[in-house]
């Protein structure tokens, strides 16, 4: 079946400019589909239409950002506009940025908030196997077996877990490292071993670390962080 979608949608859902930007972009002839000039009203299949951008919109959208942000229990993570609070509300910045990953209502931790969308699509892309480290509080003790069990390929979602990297805190606190995304990965698996997570936090997303940003805070990535982060990144899309 056939995608179509409005030339607008698709370049917000391409993270490429937010739809008003798009039509702003597109009414100054600054957007060609298949080597034309677009109209306003104009759809498109993504999987088979060519759409590009002139200088001009190229050279606009090229003022990339990187944040690190500390998200608060309770915050949705979207940039969509609905009765809760967003991850978007809790930031002052001039950029249009977005959530890299995102994380549960009851998760705190760290997001990466960014407007470089061939960014978000390596992070995101599974083939790539990125390391996201949590830490984990139960609600009750949590013994050696139940660690072995979790580290191991877990049946949820109907399929199998990959390894995880597991190491203990306390009786009731450990340290996860996984390399895939499922929705609620981490507490479904910690059901499987009866038990049920109190606390979840991201601690670290590849080489970017959460360090000591409080709730709500947030900050520019060091140029340190961004050159580990795309070094990593151009050595696993060049394997």
């Amino acid at each position: 079946m056939e995608t179509i979608l409005r030339l607008q949608k698709y370049l917000s859902q391409a993270w490429i400019c937010s739809r008003r930007k798009a039509e702003e972009y597109i009414s100054a002839w600054l957007i060609k589909v298949n080597w034309q000039t677009a109209t306003i009203w104009m759809s498109i299949n993504p999987e088979i239409d060519k759409v590009e951008m002139l200088d001009k919109a190229i050279k606009e959208q090229n003022e990339l950002v990187y944040y690190k942000l500390n998200k608060p229990r309770w915050i949705v993570t979207t940039c969509a506009q609905h009765d809760e609070k967003n991850i978007v509300d809790i930031m002052d910045v001039p950029e249009r940025v977005f959530p890299i990953w995102r994380l549960d209502k009851d998760t705190t931790g760290l997001i990466i908030m960014t407007n470089d969308g061939r960014l978000a699509n390596y992070l995101m892309h599974p083939k790539y196997n990125h390391e996201k480290e949590y830490i984990v509080e139960t609600f009750w003790s949590i013994d050696d077996k139940q660690l072995d069990y979790m580290r191991n390929w877990l049946f949820i979602l109907w399929s199998y877990t990959k390894k995880a990297l597991i190491n203990r805190i306390s009786s009731g606190r450990f340290s996860i490292v996984i390399t895939e995304w499922r929705n609620r990965q981490i507490r479904r698996m910690v059901e499987k071993v009866w038990s049920r997570v109190k606390k979840l936090k991201r601690i670290r997303i590849e080489n970017i670390e959460l360090w000591k940003l409080d709730d709500g805070q947030y900050r520019h990535l060091t140029n340190i962080e961004l050159k580990g982060l795309f070094d990593k990144l151009w050595i696993k899309k060049d394997s």
